[in-house]
Formats: C-alpha cells, sequence, structure tokens
C-alpha cells in the first residue's frame, strides 16, 4: 500500500477512516527523514491492512504545530482514533516492525477506559 500525503484537509478524514494510522512528519531538507523514508516506505508495502502517511511539517506546518511536533522525523500512532505513540527520531526496520506489533496489541478497551478517565479528571478541575 503507497504511503498517502496527510494534509490539513485530510487529517480527519485519515484519522477517522483508519483502524491503526502511522505518521511519518518529516521535512525535505531532514537527513534523517530522508534515511527513514525508505523504512517507513517497506512498513507500509508489509502491512496493507493499515493507513501510512507522510506529513510534510514545511507545507504542512500549522498541522504539524497543532499535533506538537517539535523535532523531526517524528512518528505517531493512532489506534481507533487514539493517539497512542508519538516519539522523535528514525527507527530501524526491526524497531518498527516490533512497534507494529504492540500497537496491534493493544487492549483498546482499557485505552478508550483511560482517556475516558481521563477527560473527565479533567472537566472536574
Amino acid at each position: 500500500m503507497a504511503v498517502k500525503e496527510l494534509t490539513a484537509n485530510n487529517f480527519n478524514e485519515t484519522i477517522e477512516n483508519g483502524e491503526i494510522v502511522l505518521i511519518d512528519f518529516w521535512a525535505s531538507w531532514c537527513g534523517p527523514c530522508r534515511t527513514f523514508k525508505p523504512v517507513f516506505e517497506a512498513a507500509a508495502e508489509a502491512h496493507p491492512d493499515l493507513t501510512f502517511a507522510a506529513c510534510d511539517t514545511d507545507a504542512q506546518a500549522e498541522l504539524a504545530g497543532a499535533l506538537g511536533i517539535r523535532s523531526i522525523p517524528t512518528l505517531a500512532i493512532f489506534r481507533e482514533k487514539v493517539l497512542v505513540f508519538s516519539q522523535p527520531g528514525m527507527l530501524p526496520k526491526e524497531a518498527l516492525e516490533e512497534l507494529i506489533g504492540k500497537v496491534k496489541a493493544l487492549d483498546m478497551a482499557s485505552v478508550h477506559a483511560q482517556v475516558a478517565s481521563q477527560r473527565a479528571a479533567a472537566a472536574a478541575t
């Protein structure tokens, strides 16, 4: 599966329609971003059941800022519309595969319960 270009215009639709969405935040001038790109693209080919998207932080500065991206490359992963991972730095193939396995294995009922609890606590203050 090809890596989808992520923009402010298609961000919500991408997150809403993908059970697991991996986003590579990058820029063309970033050496580590260029090194990570083929690893990310190979994972997209190996996992056609997942959504892979890339966000050019120069072209989509407002979106990157809204998501708190301060360093690139940054990999963010959403599962069932919940941000479950966000970390700067490039990953080798093996680490990315291990991370994908961990995200697939998450107990999402527990994750959703934690999110609901955090929202309730925030609303109470």
